[in-house]
């Protein structure tokens, strides 16, 4: 098989992407800047009571987001998801090839259901809202594994969102598994902070002995560590992982190497929607890992990735963005 920068793995979900002000998030009684789990019938309530608010369809999820990513960059990426034999399940296989990703939904024969959708919802101060709705997404489970492209992959990357299914949970962990016993290197977003509130053991579990590269923006670390204290955070995530990032909005990130941290500054903008923006570094920073940069290369790409990307609507830019915006760093160098 051919040889990927990165396998992933995660929830499929149609993004439906909606701008609203923040009173109506009130209004609906939403939870702001997290994501939340509901039933079909909730979410379908929500949706009804958009009053025309134009919506914006794309094929998502977290992991998704981060291959197309490192597909647009012009690296090699591989998605096993699950999606149901309808409509919303034919497009998003259609999108998903044409952003050029691979996918074990060309050689598995799709299941009767309904495919999962996530709501999400920009508000002026550019934040995100996530609403989800999971379907047969949440029966994602080692069926869906492509042992051979895991064997074949740099990095396997694994979206933290799976460990709210136990199904989804044991696939993970044998993904991670799989890569390790072939001598790969496995890679795990913490994905939202709710994830770490409510299901941080599940989390540890699929974080094992150790990862090689972990992804977390600054709340999800604290709360990983149990503290407010950054530095703390650090010390506990060299327990977790070889090496780390860890995004801090208009602070820039940090990355650790595996021997010192890396700051890595901001790229100054006016954000406008930040769906996205943290798949958007992890893809950029996996690639430029994958593709012979340093660490504080990948980490500068991901840097000026994730800002062109909040400056816009959308979780994804346009192909040729992304290669203006490689071309530029590596002309750095």
């Amino acid at each position: 098989m051919t040889n990927y920068d990165v396998y992933g793995l995660g929830n499929a979900l149609v993004d439906i992407e909606c701008e609203v002000p923040t009173q109506l998030l009130q209004e609906l009684e939403v939870d702001k800047g997290v994501m939340t789990l509901l039933t079909e019938a909730d979410q379908h309530r929500i949706i009804e009571c958009l009053n025309g608010h134009p919506l914006k369809r794309a094929c998502g999820g977290s992991a998704a987001n981060t291959l197309i990513a490192v597909s647009q960059f012009g690296g090699k990426a591989c998605y096993s998801c699950k999606v149901a034999d309808d409509e919303p399940g034919q497009f998003y296989l259609d999108d998903l090839i044409r952003c050029g990703v691979d996918t074990n939904l060309q050689h598995h024969q799709p299941e009767p259901g309904v495919t999962g959708k996530c709501l999400i919802f920009v508000t002026p101060d550019a934040d995100r809202t996530m609403n989800t709705f999971l379907g047969i997404s949440e029966g994602f489970s080692a069926a869906e594994l492509l042992p051979e492209a895991i064997a074949a992959a740099h990095y396997t990357y694994i979206e933290g969102y799976l460990v709210t299914s136990p199904l989804a949970k044991v696939a993970a962990i044998q993904a991670r598994e799989m890569a390790q016993a072939a001598g790969r290197q496995v890679a795990l977003t913490l994905s939202d902070l709710n994830m770490v509130n409510f299901f941080k053991e599940g989390l540890l579990e699929m974080i094992g002995s150790g990862l090689d590269l972990l992804f977390a923006n600054e709340s999800e670390a604290l709360k990983m560590a149990e503290t407010q204290d950054i530095a703390t955070a650090i010390d506990h995530l060299k327990t977790l992982a070889k090496r780390f990032a860890i995004t801090r909005g208009s602070q820039g990130s940090l990355i650790y190497d595996g021997q010192q941290v890396l700051e890595i500054a901001p790229t100054p903008v006016k954000a406008i929607d930040t769906v996205g923006a943290g798949d958007m570094y992890a893809g950029a920073v996996l690639y430029g890992i994958t593709n012979g940069m340093s660490y504080a290369q990948a980490g500068h790409l991901g840097s000026i990735a994730a800002a062109k990307l909040v400056a816009n609507l959308g979780p994804r830019m346009p192909t040729e963005v992304t290669h203006s915006l490689l071309a530029e760093v590596q002309a750095l160098t």
